[in-house]
């Protein structure tokens, strides 16, 4: 999602720490390399631990901890520009009587927009796997390409999602493959298992 620009909390730093914060910095980057980017979540028992032990509180320590999951989502943004084409997909796929399209792919001068689209019956019984339970997809396509879903919504029966890609995709882009995986919760937590792969020609 779009996320608003930071404004700095306060005008004042105390210089007699920026030692200890260049030391904070270098530890999450060997943590990172540690962990190789995976480290979970400490179990709470740790967090009560430490919290103890360095005089913190607890809900600030899982707060630390719970913003290190989600680092990936604080990448820079590419915001699409220069609009040059549309290049028609017009794929389709049904699951458990959900229809998922992707009708084209935007074409910018500096990234690519593709929009995931979800339409199921609403005169049917609610199942668990219903796009409108606040299920989330996340787009893969391959370490070369940085997918990111900027925005989205839902209405009864139907639900829509901007993916934008960068760097942009070919404009012949046969032989591409968008996986889309859905989640339970945001930030890839709680995969269902369910993934729609569209292959393009």
């Amino acid at each position: 999602m779009k996320r608003m620009p930071f404004e700095r909390p306060t005008e004042y730093y105390d210089e007699r720490i920026i030692t200890i914060d260049e030391q904070i910095c270098a530890l999450l980057k060997h943590r990172k390399e540690l962990s190789e980017n995976n480290p979970g979540f400490p179990p709470l028992e740790y967090i009560s631990k430490w919290a103890k032990t360095f005089e913190l509180y607890e809900d600030f320590l899982k707060a630390v901890f719970g913003t290190f999951i989600s680092e990936e989502h604080f990448k820079p943004t590419v915001e699409p520009s220069g609009f040059r084409k549309h290049i028609a997909v017009l794929k389709s796929f049904e699951n458990d009587e959900v229809f998922y399209t992707l009708n084209s792919i935007r074409q910018y001068s500096n990234a690519s927009v593709v929009t995931f689209s979800i339409d199921w019956d609403v005169t049917t019984d609610v199942t668990s796997k219903s796009p409108h339970k606040h299920s989330h997809f996340e787009l893969h396509i391959g370490e070369q390409y940085d997918c990111r879903m900027t925005n989205g919504g839902s209405t009864s029966g139907h639900a829509s999602y901007n993916y934008v890609i960068f760097p942009p995709l070919p404009d012949n882009p046969s032989g591409i493959i968008l996986t889309f995986k859905e989640y339970s919760k945001p930030f890839k937590k709680n995969e269902t298992g369910t993934k729609i792969v569209f292959r393009l020609e």
